[in-house]
């Protein structure tokens, strides 16, 4: 079955980003969290440096509606070089007012709120944040006012 996913690099911080988004949306990963160490050698590899054996190599969350959270540490050592900008928001659409304001106040946490939820012109409850991690988010819900 074909599917889209969300990939997220971090700079070290992939475990701690991913146990808080676990612990904002529950459920359990997809699969095990695989580690730098996972990869076995090869002649054709340099071998991996010592300091990031642990880090985490892959790791998948589903989140919500079957769309699933994916993601990595993206160490300079293996020739990452990781740049974090404004093109990517996930964008979520709550069936309800409740869990719109419950998730975007888990999200924003630690972070930056960018919009305040508010009823917009459009005809959504609308809001943006930026979690702790710097990824950006954007909350959609059609429920309306009651």
């Amino acid at each position: 079955m074909a599917s889209v996913s969300t990939y997220l690099n971090f700079p070290g911080k992939t475990e701690e980003a991913f146990e808080f988004y676990k612990s904002v949306f529950g459920g359990e990963y997809e699969g095990p969290v695989s580690r730098f160490r996972d990869i076995p050698p090869s002649p054709d590899m340099p071998p991996i440096p010592e300091n990031i054996l642990d880090q985490v190599m892959h790791v998948c969350l589903p989140i919500t509606a079957g769309h699933k959270l994916m993601g990595t540490d993206a160490p300079e050592e293996m020739g990452f070089h990781l740049v974090t900008g404004n093109n990517v928001f996930l964008n979520l659409q709550p069936d309800t007012r409740v869990e719109t304001q419950r998730l975007f106040k888990a999200l924003s946490d630690g972070g930056v709120v960018q919009q305040e939820l508010q009823d917009m012109f459009w005809g959504v409850y609308y809001g943006s944040c930026i979690d702790r991690y710097g990824i950006q988010w954007m909350f959609n819900c059609d429920e309306k006012k009651q």
